[in-house]
């Protein structure tokens, strides 16, 4: 006779505390089995040393032990496509329920719903809750019940909804004790799902209240080690988005609270609006005439445009899986304006090399950069890569760190000259917005 048990399905919420979800399961009539799996679906389109998977890989890993050591349980780890995964699951267990967190995503939305559909066929549910957001969806719209499409009255409303809610954090510790009493749970290799060790470490969040405090103040020099490095946590879930929404409270900062709303607005656009995954939400920018120069594209890449402030950014992203957000307006603005080159390409560079990628914010702004996208920068408003030396790495520090030959005979000439570049792309975008 099979158990009858609970499943917890880790995703985008790799913690044992304040886990929405964990913490409904934990709640249940049965005993909890807590998995992961490796997507495969997901895997086989990374390299094979992407440091997101040796993070998610080394996060499970410590999870495991911790469960072992306080309440003699751990996580069953598998690899594979999530359907073949349950099958597998339900020929061993009397699957009661599976429990998960929300993910907002296009193709997580359709994995669940095949999933969903797989257990109500075995008389099971699948119950899924929020966790990623402190709003989700339709929680913060206009009156009339549209979506906002303009951030600021978005985050006002945001701030208001927000007052009138209890932010609790959900105490998933105090019932360990209905976790399935194994320890010794299917686990992989990274050499099983066909990784290794990446060189790349993805860097501790810092969220002190000096930070916080001086975050207006510093956050635009990429110089400075001046950003709180929260992006790869909280899209992993490392991180209770709970927990920094009272922190940034706490130390009354609204910029710091802002840039984790701009995260919500991103993300109900995605869901309000998936087709901005593959399409600018402005339809009439779809007919942007794009040069899309493939050898100027991976001198983009490569951060070999002879323009020193955008290439020290891609080199930064290229060797460390980061860049400062102020230099990622500046590279994006570039590519899309400078050299006409669509921001599908950029999107998807930034998708594979970031640490911190989350499809809502990378899609969002990207089309904030190419004035395709909702509140967009204006299509006429094209950055000085030169002058935004000046006013963000004046000293030239950021510079010297990440190009230090940019004052050699070998590091490249301008690939445009930036009055042409700016003529042309306004020449362009008119044409196309007739």
């Amino acid at each position: 006779m099979k158990q009858p048990i609970n499943i917890f399905w880790f995703r985008r919420d790799l913690r044992l505390d304040d886990n929405r979800g964990l913490y409904e399961a934990l709640k249940s009539d049965y005993p909890v089995l807590p998995i992961f799996i490796f997507d495969s679906g997901i895997l086989n389109k990374l390299p094979e040393d992407d440091a997101r998977v040796t993070f998610i890989y080394s996060t499970l890993q410590a999870m495991r032990r911790t469960l072992q050591d306080k309440c003699g349980s751990s996580i069953a780890i598998y690899k594979g496509t999530p359907l073949d995964v349950f099958q597998n699951l339900n020929e061993h267990y009397d699957i009661k329920g599976v429990y998960t967190n929300h993910d907002y995503e296009p193709y997580a939305t359709s994995r669940d719903e095949h999933i969903d559909n797989f257990l109500k066929t075995h008389n099971s549910s699948f119950r899924t809750f929020k966790d990623h957001v402190i709003f989700e969806k339709n929680e913060v719209v206009k009156s009339d019940g549209t979506p906002y499409v303009v951030y600021t009255p978005y985050m006002k409303s945001w701030k208001a909804k927000f007052k009138s809610i209890d932010l609790k954090a959900y105490d998933t510790t105090t019932h360990f004790n209905n976790l399935i009493k194994l320890k010794d749970l299917p686990n992989v290799s990274l050499e099983t799902i066909g990784f290794k060790i990446s060189s790349q470490k993805i860097a501790p969040y810092t969220v002190t209240p000096t930070l916080i405090q001086n975050y207006e103040a510093t956050r635009n020099f990429p110089a400075k080690d001046a950003t709180s490095r929260l992006g790869p946590h909280l899209r992993f879930g490392t991180v209770s988005v709970r927990k920094m929404v009272k922190k940034a409270i706490a130390e009354q900062n609204e910029i710091f609270w802002q840039e984790l709303i701009w995260r919500e607005f991103f993300m109900q656009i995605l869901w309000h609006f998936p087709h901005t995954v593959h399409k600018s939400f402005k339809p009439k920018y779809d007919r942007i005439q794009w040069r899309n120069n493939e050898t100027e594209f991976k001198a983009w890449c490569e951060g070999k445009t002879g323009y020193p402030l955008v290439d020290a950014g891609m080199r930064q992203l290229n060797v460390t899986g980061f860049m400062h957000n102020r230099v990622r307006m500046l590279t994006g603005s570039f590519l899309c304006k400078h050299l006409l080159i669509d921001w599908r390409w950029g999107e998807a560079y930034f998708a594979e090399k970031l640490h911190d990628y989350e499809m809502a914010s990378n899609i969002g702004n990207w089309q904030w950069v190419a004035g395709c996208g909702v509140d967009a920068a204006p299509y006429f408003r094209i950055f000085n890569p030169t002058t935004q030396i000046q006013k963000f790495d004046k000293n030239l520090e950021y510079i010297n760190t990440w190009v230090p030959d940019f004052q050699e005979l070998t590091y490249p000439q301008p690939i445009v000259e930036h009055k042409f570049a700016r003529e042309r792309c306004l020449a362009v975008y008119k044409a196309a917005l007739k």
